[in-house]
């Protein structure tokens, strides 16, 4: 992989000598005590400012007032007019615009696409406060209020939405975010290296429309364009012809051959089927997602580029990882680690929810198809030096208000990635595969548990820290190859239940979740329970499922209702698959094929997907068997499958024959609640809570 400039090299813009801002400047009256007449970058939020790391509008900030420019957040504006634009003044260089932390129509809507009630990322969970798809609004609004000033697009709504994708919430393939919202240029990912680069570069007068060679962005160009005469387009549909099928991984060939390939590659770009055609033909859209993810691995991936109308969305390779020093350099920046003052004593959830936790690393190489984690941050694991996360614990215990020495988790997109990578710097380069654990792990992939365990006791060794949670999903497939990290978790670090994530217990919707097997489940609760009880702990799994995933058949669901009540599970919450932006679940749900395996030349395969409010209804009705206002549509469902053994009054039996008086009836507008959850999910799919039967 490529060597990439430190993040930290750059030489400090002039208006550093202003120094360090108590919180990012919302109003003009905040820029005079700070003495600025302006700002040099103006940020647009859907998300309350939160002046901390987990918020991406703080960190952006933050980062950028490290490099010396002054930064100004609008969070939360009426979208309606332009006015609330201008609050700020221009900015000298940019506005950036982010949806927040969470897509817009997935922090709006419910799986069913019913609006939800709250929003955990605004001030007393008030709705509404942003709009439908902000980045294009938001942008849009930029554009109105100051004609001639550059937008960038960044954040998860851009990076998920950066190609031609299906939309769940209009059921419609939508076109680029970067087409619809014309911004000058969309950074995706995790993206301080070019957004510093790209600041700078503006700052020094570089024109953003000859800004072209930066990793991790996208922009729109005319038909045919290429950055030199240097570069080759290649046509994906011709690379992915039958006779010559891309494998879903593939490792160039070793020495001097491997360089010339990279050199080759370096300078390719690989043609995408054109919008107008991924609209309207299922397998062209198949392909164009299997290739899209594909070129995700930063090195090897090439240049991307897509037609719509008489111009093209070029995506550049994704970019480069930070090193463990860059990420402490982020992580460290001089955070407020609150809410801004101007929210007074409002209750922010997502708040509340993280401020005595810390985020240890970043990425995912579990590829799970369902989750946008990847698409976001890649699958290389990005990590905190053990110093910065001890000395983030600190601040936690020194400064934020309300803390009584429980740290809730010490984690990030999953619990124990910490540190885990491949053994081989060159085979990580080359690899093609879209998951290092699936369906097996590989046996490249380094497992060893020893930092993150040394970490643990290193935190819960620091004065005034009383207990260590770990809030974020184990991985249990990793977890059983360190009995030393399940007897250190079970021992110390759960608080009576610990989340694990099955998803599903059968091999079909396993295979296309890309899934493990329940054998993992079991050996993994076998050594759990083993060392909760020598830790004399009661202390239980709280198992995850997603219902109606592409892949599930209603007898899949009838399994899994069977595995819940034999174990003695009962679920109390329970969403339904949720199709986001760019996810290999998302397409299969659309097009009803299958993205892991070659599509053209006749060779898709079809893929079972549910479809329908009472189809969708009836699996999540599987998943709360016991709940009595579900067993007339169960009972119907097991009698057309030729299930009726599982009718009855007896412990073998699903349900019962009988009907308890009031219930089973059809729902009213006030029994709604009990329907559906809440609180809404994350982004990464739909799951279920539960309670155990004792």
């Amino acid at each position: 992989m490529e060597n990439a400039k430190s993040i930290q090299s750059y030489r400090p813009y002039w208006a550093r000598r202003f120094g360090v801002a108590p919180f990012l400047p919302m109003s003009r009256a905040e820029m005079a005590t700070l003495g600025w007449d302006s700002c040099d970058v103006i940020l647009v939020t859907g998300d309350a400012y939160i002046d901390h790391p987990s918020f991406g509008m703080a960190l952006v900030g933050r980062l950028l007032e490290a490099q010396g420019f002054r930064v100004g957040i609008i969070a939360q504006p009426d979208w309606r007019s332009a006015d609330a634009f201008r609050v700020l003044g221009k900015p000298n260089l940019y506005f950036g615009v982010t949806a927040g932390n969470m897509d817009s129509m997935v922090n709006r809507y419910t799986s069913d696409r019913k609006i939800r009630s709250d929003d955990a990322y605004t001030p007393n969970g008030e709705p509404n406060r942003r709009p439908d798809r902000a980045v294009t609004v938001y942008a849009q609004r930029c554009r109105e209020a100051y004609k001639n000033v550059p937008v960038v697009a960044g954040g998860i709504e851009a990076s998920l939405r950066r190609i031609a994708h299906y939309d769940y919430w209009s059921d419609t393939m939508r076109r680029s975010v970067l087409a619809d919202s014309k911004a000058d240029i969309l950074l995706f990912g995790n993206a301080e290296r070019a957004l510093i680069d790209l600041t700078h570069r503006l700052a020094a007068g570089e024109p953003i429309a000859e800004i072209r060679d930066l990793r991790g962005t996208a922009f729109m160009v005319p038909r045919g364009w290429l950055p030199s005469e240097a570069w080759l387009e290649i046509d994906s549909l011709a690379v992915a012809a039958p006779t010559g099928a891309t494998p879903i991984h593939f490792m160039p060939h070793a020495g001097k051959d491997r360089a010339e390939r990279a050199e080759q590659r370096a300078h390719s770009v690989l043609r995408l089927p054109a919008f107008e055609q991924v609209e309207k033909n299922p397998v062209l859209d198949t392909h164009a997602s299997r290739v899209f993810h594909l070129e995700s691995n930063p090195g090897n991936a090439r240049a991307l580029v897509q037609a719509h109308g008489e111009r093209d969305v070029w995506l550049n390779p994704p970019p480069i990882p930070l090193s463990t020093a860059e990420m402490d350099h982020v992580y460290d920046l001089p955070y407020a680690r609150a809410p801004h003052p101007a929210y007074g004593d409002a209750r922010i959830p997502a708040w509340e929810m993280i401020r005595f936790s810390v985020n240890i690393m970043r990425g995912c190489f579990g590829g799970c198809t369902f989750c946008s984690i990847t698409e976001h941050e890649g699958r290389i694991i990005q990590n905190r030096s053990e110093e910065s996360i001890l000395h983030e614990l600190e601040a936690i215990r020194d400064k934020t208000p309300g803390f009584t020495g429980v740290i809730s988790d010490l984690g990030g997109p999953t619990a124990n990635m910490y540190r885990l990578a491949c053994k081989d710097p060159n085979i990580e380069s080359a690899c093609r595969r879209l998951s290092c654990v699936f369906p097996d792990i590989c046996p490249n992939l380094g497992t060893d548990h020893g930092p993150l365990i040394h970490l643990y006791r290193e935190a819960r060794a620091l004065p005034g820290i009383k207990k260590v949670l770990i809030g974020s999903g184990v991985r249990y497939d990793l977890a059983v190859k360190s009995p030393e990290y399940v007897k250190e978790l079970a021992s110390h670090h759960v608080g009576g239940y610990l989340k694990i994530a099955p998803e599903h217990t059968e091999e079909g919707p396993l295979e296309h979740m890309m899934k493990p097997r329940m054998t993992s489940y079991d050996r993994f609760k076998q050594m759990f329970d083993k060392y909760s009880k020598e830790a004399g702990k009661e202390q239980y799994l709280i198992p995850y499922f997603i219902a109606a995933h592409p892949g599930t058949t209603d007898a899949d669901m009838v399994n899994l209702a069977l595995w819940l009540k034999r174990n003695g599970f009962r679920l109390d919450q329970v969403q339904t698959f949720l199709p986001t932006p760019l996810a290999l679940a998302t397409t299969m749900w659309h097009t009803e094929l299958n993205p892991l395996k070659p599509v053209l030349g006749g060779k898709a395969r079809k893929v079972p997907v549910v479809r329908g409010e009472r189809a969708r209804r009836l699996q999540k009705a599987f998943l709360r068997y016991h709940d009595p206002d579900n067993w007339p549509l169960l009972r119907e469902a097991l009698m057309a499958m030729g299930r009726a053994d599982l009718i009855g009054n007896g412990r073998q039996h699903l349900i019962p024959a009988f009907q308890p008086a009031g219930t089973g009836g059809a729902r009213t507008a006030a029994r709604g609640p009990r329907a559906w959850p809440a609180k809404p999910r994350p982004p990464t799919g739909s799951k279920a809570g539960v309670r155990r039967i004792k």
